[in-house]
């Protein structure tokens, strides 16, 4: 037991035998160097009978074997020695003391076959058998004071200690998009498979510029859902990267659609090879809140910053004078002239005959009014604020280009049609997207509204860089649109830039609402939101205990953060951390995943080396764009003069002309 007694009684043995090495050490010198001892007149009588017992004892039958004994009780003595623990001394230093003395120790015997004079000898060879037996003193010493037991100082940055086991099976279904992958299990490479069975609970890919998000998952959740046969629409932030794997993926698969598909394209930049469609098709606008919806959107993505004001007085009336002209738009010859650049120049019109006209429209009385109030009442400066700001506005989108794609109508927008199929890519421009961002807003928010119903074929549509375009009611499109086989692939930087674009509250509900999730490398907010989202797990802890007598090391276990956010933030390009979604018939007990994601290099090289480029879809030149344009301007003209005429010769609706000096 260590107690104070115990330990006093273990020191006296320790010292005794010690001193036992000593004596006999000491003996050893006074048999062998005895004519020097005699000559320096140190010999008794006493003595010398004492030695000529030991001397029968046979301790001296050879040289060597009294220092051995010697040697032997130094050993037992520094067994038991405890000395203070000291973290700088190293083994090396502890040996490097134990050899010289124990060389010293043993090699000084040479010396007494030094033909030199007696005393002379006999100094040099005790001296340094001495200084060798110190010596080995001294390195058993430091070897008791040297911490043997030491923590576990190869992994410094936890990361074995970090790993978990990922699910290594391939689970596979008619919707799943499956990315294999290789992840770290206590220091050994296994292989693993990022399961995405159930794609219409979400997916979100997060990662800063660089982290591979288009690289090794966008473009398989493309190539993947193609070769299952879903319907699709793509928004290409920079076109035409993510359009041409579409379109040369939909070449070779073709023939996995039921029913004949086609491939469209919205470009703005390159007219020759951009499909026109009018995102305010009167078909697909079946009542006033389609219109109003339509409105928001667009005000929306020109005004950024009104998203997080939505509400306020001077964000909803400019919102309710465009839906106003919208749905007039829709109900005029069953929806003739709707479309968006008939309502950007009807906008524009005076407000005598602007006003004079949406007054014969019933359904949006209610919408006008307090337009018209003000008009008449002379309150021009609030007039002014409650227009001005969508005129303005709207007014940035009056281009040729855009007019031009935007009238025109090759396809309709409902791509999961099961009888029409359709691809559909819209492609942005990064030096264009504020006014780009808003069309294809309106674009997105149409086709969502028709995609999102039953009984359609499955589709799935994929958004790089989500933030620059602006969808209302993200959040109830991913919550509704699971029973109607509608796949959503959310491709974001990080977590503040939703926030900065969307308002905090709507972009934490997406963020939450999504069961998918797959994260390059993410850093501040996002990583720790990340790492709090995919829990703990048990991990080893070592402490290490130093005292004047010994060392302990405590050994327990925790749980600790499975990935933490450190490691979240120095992810790789290729290394993802994430979690899926399963479903009842699929169930994964492994969700997590913190792993390299495997891309065959060498064979998408070759693959996009064997692209063929989009096709060009019609010869278009400025002159016939120009028309256009100069032919839409005419057109509200004349609805304008052709509705006020007949106004003015009809006595029962003369009432609803505004003439105002």
């Amino acid at each position: 037991m260590q107690t104070g007694e115990n330990t006093e009684a273990l020191r006296k043995i320790l010292d005794m035998t010690r001193l036992i090495a000593i004596i006999i050490l000491g003996i050893h010198y006074y048999y062998y160097c005895y004519q020097a001892f005699l000559d320096w007149e140190l010999t008794i009588e006493l003595t010398d009978r004492l030695l000529g017992n030991i001397q029968r004892t046979g301790l001296f039958s050879s040289f060597i074997k009294s220092k051995l004994i010697a040697l032997l009780f130094l050993s037992i003595s520094l067994i038991g020695a405890k000395g203070r623990k000291d973290e700088k001394l190293k083994i090396k230093t502890a040996i490097s003391y134990l050899g010289t003395g124990l060389l010293l120790y043993f090699s000084s015997a040479v010396l007494l076959m030094w033909s030199a004079p007696q005393d002379i000898i006999t100094i040099l060879y005790i001296g340094s058998c001495s200084i060798g037996f110190l010596l080995v003193l001294t390195g058993g010493m430091f070897l008791s004071r040297i911490i043997k037991k030491k923590l576990n100082d190869k992994d410094i940055f936890n990361k074995e200690n970090e790993t978990f086991p990922q699910e290594e099976r391939l689970l596979e279904n008619e919707y799943s998009v499956n990315l294999p992958a290789r992840y770290n299990l206590k220091g050994k490479l296994r292989n693993s498979w990022i399961n995405i069975i159930n794609p219409f609970r979400g997916l979100l890919v997060a990662g800063t510029p660089g982290a591979g998000k288009s690289y090794f998952v966008i473009r398989h959740v493309i190539t993947q859902h193609i070769q299952k046969g879903f319907s699709m629409f793509v928004y290409d932030f920079k076109f035409d990267d993510l359009s041409i794997i579409v379109y040369n993926t939909w070449l070779k698969n073709k023939h996995r659609y039921k029913k004949a598909s086609e491939f469209y394209v919205i470009n703005f930049d390159d007219l020759s090879r951009t499909h026109r469609c009018n995102p305010l098709d009167p078909s697909g606008m079946l009542d006033i809140t389609d219109a109003a919806e339509s409105a928001r959107t667009i005000l929306l993505g020109l005004n950024r910053e009104w998203i997080k004001k939505q509400g306020d007085f001077f964000v909803e009336s400019p919102i309710n004078f465009l839906t106003a002209i919208i749905w007039f738009l829709r109900k005029y010859r069953d929806g003739e002239f709707c479309t968006l650049p008939h309502v950007i120049e009807l906008m524009q019109a005076d407000y005598d005959d602007l006003f004079s006209l949406l007054r014969t429209e019933k359904e949006i009385e209610v919408l006008i009014n307090p337009f018209v109030n003000a008009y008449l009442n002379d309150v021009m400066e609030q007039l002014e604020g409650q227009i001005a700001s969508a005129k303005i506005a709207m007014a940035h989108l009056s281009s040729p280009q855009l007019y031009y794609v935007l009238s025109g109508s090759d396809f309709t927008l409902d791509i999961n049609d099961p009888d029409n199929p359709k691809l559909v890519c819209m492609g942005n421009n990064p030096q264009k997207i504020q006014i780009y961002g808003a069309v294809l807003s309106l674009y997105v928010n149409r086709l969502v509204k028709l995609v999102n119903k039953k009984g359609k074929l499955k589709s799935s549509l994929v958004f790089d860089e989500f933030p620059t375009i602006y969808l209302n009611n993200m959040d109830s499109l991913i919550a509704t649109a699971r029973s109607n086989k509608v796949a959503t692939c959310l491709g974001i930087q990080d977590f503040s830039q939703l926030r900065k674009d969307y308002g905090r509250e709507q972009a934490d509900v997406i963020t939450n609402i999504v069961g998918n999730i797959v994260s390059g490398q993410v850093t501040g907010d996002t990583a720790k939101t990340l790492s709090e989202r995919f829990g703990k797990i048990m991990q080893d802890r070592e402490s290490l205990s130093i005292n004047s007598q010994d060392t302990s090391i405590s050994r327990s276990k925790q749980l600790e953060s499975a990935v933490p956010q450190s490691s979240i933030s120095g992810l790789s390009s290729g290394e993802f951390v994430g979690m899926v979604a399963d479903d009842p018939d699929n169930k994964i007990t492994l969700k997590t995943f913190h792993s390299e994601i495997i891309n065959n290099h060498e064979l998408l090289k070759m693959e996009e080396q064997g692209f063929k480029t989009i096709p060009q879809i019609r010869s278009i030149d400025q002159l016939a764009v120009q028309q256009n344009y100069i032919q839409i301007k005419k057109d509200v003209t004349d609805i304008i003069q052709i509705e006020v005429d007949k106004l003015l010769n009809d006595p029962s609706l003369s009432y609803l002309v505004i003439k105002k000096n």
